[in-house]
């Protein structure tokens, strides 16, 4: 694959990690399992095993000396066979090897079950996609919008700007890290910016809209957000090892692989700041998912096998809105909860990506599950511009064949 492929991939997929120096610590070999169908499976989007050798070069080495990942957890399934790996530290203090089954924040990966609950409730007619949130919630709007519909918001074409943050940097966010953000007053602090384009003519992928959706799932369940998660996806799944934090909860419950941030020093090298101890009410129903590898697989597989969401509903997911990008001016790419992602040979794969500092996520496949990826990189530069050479290297190798 050239340079410009990579680049491109590299671009869609908006992960990012930053080279850097830091303390000297071992770095355990990575660890991998392979259990192949076959060596062919004609008729499917891949038709080859995963390649197992290209997969375990993707994650070596990693930890504190390298610089872009301190840790990785990977888990590639399909028809033709599957791979499980794990490299690197569980912490950087000890060299504790890489807990392959650690738990983790999974970031926006969150925005996918927040998608499939609103769209089991309009497959049970409590909700309308074409529905304006405004006669769900009164007054949560301001009169300057005109009519949100509920796709809208899943699809991220709504025109609510963002709300205002603790700022644009590391630092910023570092200090502000265990504050508490109610999700009506940042939707608030958004409405009163007014609206940034009239719905449903442009595309901004931006976490308020599920911040909304959040309300909105409360309201018609007449529950907490984070109860209707757990009894209508969790739970049915046995999905034993995800939750949903309290707003006050700023720890990683059970088993985990510590998330760290490479920063300057004064003296113009870098260190590790570790950031696992981190609140989530901000992020809520956007981004405060914690889970491991395993379960996101099985969600994975579930969801895109029509066993979370109806089969008519299930097609927002993989419906893109025929707008532009505010930002960027390109074909919109996000649908109701994922994204389409080109890959290399025309594979056409439909995921999710999610940051949050310390860990880089991905969940994802093609749509006849011919091939699945879940990966958790441990990146020194979670929020970076940039994808992280390690999560780009696994991707590559993963949707290979």
């Amino acid at each position: 694959m050239n340079a410009r492929t990579r680049t491109l991939i590299a671009a869609a997929l908006v992960l990012g990690v930053a080279s850097g120096q830091a303390a000297a610590h071992a770095a355990p070999a990575p660890a991998g399992t392979a259990a192949a169908a076959s060596s062919a499976c004609p008729g499917r989007t891949i038709a080859a095993p995963p390649d197992a050798a290209a997969l375990a070069r993707a994650i070596a080495g990693l930890g504190p000396e390298h610089g872009d990942a301190t840790a990785a957890l990977v888990r590639v399934s399909g028809t033709c066979g599957s791979w499980r790996g794990s490299s690197g530290v569980a912490d950087i203090r000890t060299g504790r090897k890489a807990l392959e089954q650690g738990r983790f924040r999974a970031g926006s990966v969150t925005k996918t079950f927040t998608a499939a609950v609103v769209l089991q409730l309009a497959a049970e007619g409590g909700v309308d996609l074409d529905r304006p949130v405004q006669e769900y919630l009164p007054g949560l709007l301001s009169p300057a919008f005109r009519p949100v519909t509920v796709r809208q918001l899943l699809n991220h074409t709504s025109g609510i700007r963002p709300a205002d943050g603790p700022g644009d940097t590391f630092a910023d966010a570092y200090a502000h890290r265990f504050g508490l953000d109610d999700p009506r007053a940042l939707i608030a602090n958004a409405v009163a910016k007014g609206p940034e384009f009239d719905p449903g003519t442009r595309q901004h992928y931006l976490n308020i809209d599920y911040t909304v959706l959040g309300v909105l799932i409360e309201k018609v369940t007449g529950t907490s957000y984070e109860r209707a998660v757990t009894s209508r996806i969790l739970k049915p799944l046995g999905l034993r090892d995800t939750s949903l934090p309290a707003r006050t909860q700023i720890r990683v419950p059970g088993p985990h692989n510590r998330g760290y941030q490479e920063v300057p020093t004064a003296g113009g090298g870098t260190r590790l700041v570790d950031v696992t101890e981190w609140g989530s009410s901000r992020e809520w129903a956007a981004g405060d998912l914690i889970s491991t590898t395993a379960d996101l697989e099985r969600f994975t597989l579930a969801l895109f096998g029509g066993r979370v969401v109806p089969a008519a509903q299930l097609e927002e997911m993989f419906t893109v809105p025929g707008v532009t990008d505010f930002v960027t001016g390109a074909a919109a790419d996000q649908t109701a909860g994922l994204k389409r992602f080109a890959l290399p040979g025309g594979t056409v794969a439909w995921g999710k990506t999610g940051g949050r500092y310390g860990y880089n996520t991905v969940i994802g496949g093609t749509r006849d599950l011919s091939r699945t990826l879940v990966y958790s990189v441990n990146s020194t530069d979670a929020k970076g511009r940039e994808m992280n050479p390690v999560a780009l290297g696994i991707v590559m190798a993963a949707f290979a064949g």
